[in-house]
């Protein structure tokens, strides 16, 4: 993998999700579990291990709740700053901006990436039978970006993806914090399975 086969995976990630905005919820979900599995499968930045390619045929990913979708307005928060260690990246900076309330499931920060660029990072944790260490619901950096409307960000739960240390271990992700885990078990989303979990 060269820096230039990254560089197309986050291009082609950010082509996914600008195609999903452009569906209906639903539709946008089934394009989005045929995207990366097309990603997973051949593309060589793709974060599965060789040995897990070989057998892969799909991710685990919940069928479409449309409950599990918001439009929800950042809400101020006291300003707060973390710091990740990540292998790949070095110590990644992240500024709290806000928080969103998601009904039935709980609140949770939402972070900006203080470094170059910056973007949007929305992690979350939960008891349920997602990736242990957590998954992420937005990351605008890699493209990961469900968009907005008048009401506010959306967030779908339906496309929690766990990172990419999930499937291969020389990666090292930020995880959530504290203000990102909540105590109701989210069964959407990618699960955790064969390749990640």
């Amino acid at each position: 993998m060269t820096r230039l086969d990254v560089l197309d995976w986050r291009r082609r990630v950010t082509d996914l999700y600008a195609a999903v905005r452009a569906l209906p919820p639903e539709e946008g979900h089934a394009r989005w579990r045929a995207g990366r599995d097309e990603l997973f499968a051949h593309h060589p930045a793709g974060p599965l291990l060789p040995a897990d390619r070989a057998a892969f045929t799909g991710l685990p990913v919940a069928p479409y709740d449309p409950a599990l979708r918001f439009e929800v307005p950042v809400e101020p928060a006291e300003p707060l700053r973390r710091e990740a260690v990540t292998g790949t990246d070095g110590t990644v900076a992240f500024e709290r901006i806000g928080t969103v309330t998601l009904p039935g499931v709980g609140t949770l920060d939402v972070w900006w990436l203080d470094q170059y660029g910056g973007g949007l990072f929305l992690p979350l944790k939960d008891p349920g039978p997602g990736y242990g260490g957590g998954r992420y619901l937005l990351d605008t950096v890699k493209g990961a970006d469900l968009g907005s409307t008048e009401r506010g960000l959306v967030v779908d739960l339906n496309f929690a993806y766990p990172p990419s240390c999930a499937y291969d271990p020389a990666w090292a992700c930020p995880l959530p914090p504290p203000g990102n885990v909540v105590d109701v078990p989210v069964t959407v989303g990618e699960l955790a399975g064969p390749w990640g979990g």
